[in-house]
């Protein structure tokens, strides 16, 4: 799947389109190097979004296509 759709799925950034724009902008990293929008996204990637003051570190556990809001938080898990 790629970054910007799973990025939306599971609810860690609003819009497909603003995923877009941050990957494009080198906000979304993965493995700590810049990703596109078009990345692959795979089980065990560590995803890090810089979106907000803090920057959120993430680790894939899943790549579903459809997520409701009360699961799509188990297609990560948080990482400090």
């Amino acid at each position: 799947m790629r970054l910007d759709k799973w990025l939306k799925i599971s609810r860690i950034i609003k819009r497909r389109t603003v995923a877009n724009e941050a990957c494009d902008a080198g906000k979304v990293l993965v493995g700590g190097k810049p990703a596109r929008a078009s990345y692959e996204v795979k089980v065990g990637d560590e995803i890090t979004v810089n979106l907000g003051q803090k920057p959120l570190k993430i680790n894939v556990v899943s790549v579903n296509e459809y997520a409701t809001k009360d699961n799509a938080a188990d297609n990560y898990s948080v990482i400090n």
